[in-house]
């Protein structure tokens, strides 16, 4: 058990975290502050000052797809710390398995499978070569937000600048 003694108060912390998931839950599925206050008893400011405490970033949603990206992890984690909503990115080997453990069928549907999860996003933020990101703007019915990581054919892994990704997002919140 989470006991949390406060001067003469004994609280139960699970209790708290539960009641704090099972709003998010109900906000996340659709439902008003007012709706989730009323659901567990609690009033409509509780609820809206709980998102404000631990929102992230106000905005549409962000993917971000990319490769072949050197320091990939690093990326992926500045994305999570955003709230990008989608994430994508492969390196040079990762991409080269991508592409061989399939039929050609298996890929044809698999890529067409993540362009059309793509379009689903407003903003896409998209790391590719001189000749990738256009096919992506004409493929995308969205925003998309191209960043150069060099002349194509790209054969190997690149850097990129987790600060210039931050500020990208930053932007499109």
């Amino acid at each position: 058990m989470d006991i949390i003694r406060i001067g003469s108060k004994v609280i139960d912390g699970k209790k708290v975290h539960k009641l704090i998931d099972r709003a998010f839950a109900l906000r996340s599925a659709g439902l008003s502050q007012q709706e989730v206050a009323a659901s567990l008893g609690t009033e409509r400011s509780f609820i809206s000052r709980l998102e404000g405490l631990g929102e992230i970033r106000r905005g549409e949603q962000i993917a971000l797809i990319g490769f072949p990206i050197l320091n990939k992890e690093e990326i992926e984690a500045v994305a999570r710390a955003e709230g990008v909503d989608f994430v994508f990115l492969l390196g040079e080997e990762e991409r080269w398995r991508f592409i061989e453990e399939k039929s050609g069928l298996q890929l044809f549907n698999e890529i067409m499978a993540l362009i059309a999860k793509a379009k689903t996003y407003p903003n896409i933020i998209f790391l590719g070569s001189d000749m990738r990101i256009p096919l992506m703007e004409a493929l995308l019915d969205t925003r998309v937000v191209g960043i150069e990581l060099g002349t194509s054919p790209l054969s190997e892994d690149i850097y990129v600048d987790p600060e210039k990704i931050r500020r990208i997002i930053g932007n499109l919140s």
